[in-house]
């Protein structure tokens, strides 16, 4: 176990292991420390079901071509902690990160901080120990309760798409998750909405509104589409013709498009240049990211004599599905190939809704359990895809859904492994 991994785990022993959401703990250690969180440089603060971490990525990639040195918090993380916590362009070193969090652990003492509650202080009090132009500030569960939400005034505070999902934390409708994400916005701080639901889209405006906060909608405030292999983006201040995002589905165009909705709210300075530079290089792993090496795609090599295409996608949801199964779909219509899915799941998740997507594109599925606590086993995972309609089989490794995958197949294949973030960092730890 590395010393972080120790750290980690003796601050995941002091702590309580259930979420209890609430502001009034978090506020009371970052006070002993000194209210670092007020010490930040400016935050654009995002929130939403699906696509947060995509939108990051891309604020990330364009303000730095613009020439500015970026903070980022997101989670979580998929082969490293340090992942989380980006200092200047930089992940986190592992000195600073076990100084942060030793020191907050201690302000914390017999306090009941959870372990997201304890990082997140750690993270603010790195934040504020070192000089950039702009955080940007991932939600880690809802919005108006969640541990990041101690911000006065940030420069922008934005909304990616609303979807279910953690409906035993938010709320089991669409209207009472927008309400929890909505928690986020500021009076006078522009209050930049994503693609939604018409339900999720009335609540967060409605909220915005009531709040103080400048509505930025898409639809309204402003728009995005693909032209030409191209990103067009207009708002009332003009047209941008930018460059597609590197990353691969429409879902990543209209996430890019909130990247620049944010930015042109936060009156950021990053030219159509820098905007088109940063999506060209935008990087985020697991987010239909094409596996080219690794032990898998050794594997299949061995037992065809060439790699086939294997794409990677963490996307564990009903909203996800849909999004991946139209990424997949277009990927068909450019290139037909038969699609297998090596999928595991989350077991607090909605899995017969994330496979019904697939109906109609997956030839077949075979089903993994994750090496990880609260995974679904193979096969619930299995039965949640079959009631969802397609054809699955559980297997006892990603070794073995690979070869069942690859045997008797004779013609090109498109193979997807998705449905988990801890099963992606698993493939991705062992391809690193």
């Amino acid at each position: 176990m590395s010393d972080i991994e120790t750290v980690l785990a003796r601050v995941a022993a002091r702590r309580p292991r259930l979420i209890d959401l609430s502001l009034d703990r978090v506020h009371m250690v970052l006070a002993r420390l000194g209210n670092p969180h007020k010490k930040l440089p400016p935050v654009i603060h995002v929130a939403g079901t699906n696509g947060k971490g995509s939108t990051i990525a891309f604020l990330r990639a364009a303000l730095e071509a613009a020439g500015k040195s970026v903070h980022a918090y997101t989670s979580p993380h998929l082969v490293r902690f340090n992942e989380r916590i980006v200092l200047g362009g930089t992940e986190i070193s592992d000195t600073k990160l076990i100084d942060a969090l030793e020191r907050c652990d201690a302000a914390a003492g017999d306090d009941k901080l959870t372990y997201f509650e304890t990082t997140t202080c750690a993270a603010f009090l790195a934040f504020s120990e070192a000089p950039a132009d702009c955080l940007l500030l991932e939600v880690g569960l809802g919005g108006r309760l969640d541990a990041t939400n101690v911000i006065d005034a940030p420069l922008a505070a934005v909304a990616s798409p609303v979807a279910l999902d953690h409906e035993h934390f938010l709320g089991n409708t669409i209207a009472l998750v927008a309400m929890e994400k909505a928690g986020i916005f500021r009076r006078g701080a522009p209050a930049v909405i994503g693609v939604q639901t018409p339900e999720a889209m009335a609540v967060l405006q409605a909220h915005a509104e009531e709040t103080g906060a400048q509505t930025f909608a898409f639809g309204q405030q402003w728009s995005c589409h693909s032209e030409h292999g191209r990103l067009i983006y207009q708002d009332d201040d003009g047209l941008c013709d930018l460059a597609a995002p590197r990353l691969v589905g429409v879902h990543q165009l209209e996430n890019a498009g909130l990247a620049v909705a944010a930015i042109r709210a936060a009156n950021l300075e990053a030219s159509d240049d820098d905007i088109s530079k940063g999506f060209a290089a935008a990087n985020w792993p697991a987010r239909m990211q094409r596996l080219t090496a690794g032990p898998l795609v050794d594997l299949a090599r061995e037992l065809l004599g060439e790699a086939p295409e294997i794409w990677l996608d963490g996307g564990h949801n009903p909203h996800a599905g849909r999004a991946i199964a139209q990424a997949v779909a277009d990927l068909e219509q450019r290139s037909p190939k038969p699609l297998v899915m090596i999928s595991g799941m989350q077991a607090n998740k909605d899995a017969a809704g994330y496979f019904a997507p697939f109906v109609g594109l997956a030839a077949s599925v075979f089903t993994v359990a994750a090496r990880q606590d609260g995974v679904a086993t193979a096969e619930e995972a299995e039965a949640a895809a079959n009631a969802a309609g397609l054809n699955a089989k559980a297997c006892a490794s990603l070794e073995e859904a690979m070869r069942r995958a690859l045997a008797g197949n004779n013609e090109p294949l498109r193979i997807l492994l998705s449905g988990s973030l801890y099963l992606a960092g698993e493939i991705l730890r062992d391809h690193s």
